[in-house]
């Protein structure tokens, strides 16, 4: 069951990205960073996801979370990087 759970968690993520990757192009593209938008757009996604799903996972959706809001503020931090350099 925890297979199948994780399985749709990946699954999210995965089409999450996938959407933001598309919706991001278009307003990304003016700032010369259109992959690392879309890859925030599609953690931003996950989060959310994440967040509304049931919570009762075993600790694993605690732990997925933890780490897209890891992955956010480093994508994040390499845009940055990328204004200023």
């Amino acid at each position: 069951m925890q297979r199948v759970r994780f399985a749709a968690i990946a699954t999210i993520v995965s089409l999450s990205f996938a959407a933001g990757a598309f919706m991001g192009c278009a307003t990304s593209t003016r700032a010369g960073q259109p992959h690392m938008q879309a890859a925030l757009d599609a953690l931003s996604t996950a989060e959310h996801e994440l967040g509304a799903a049931d919570e009762d996972k075993g600790g694993h959706r605690v732990a997925a979370l933890r780490h897209v809001r890891a992955a956010i503020e480093e994508t994040q931090r390499g845009i940055e990087y990328a204004r200023n350099h």
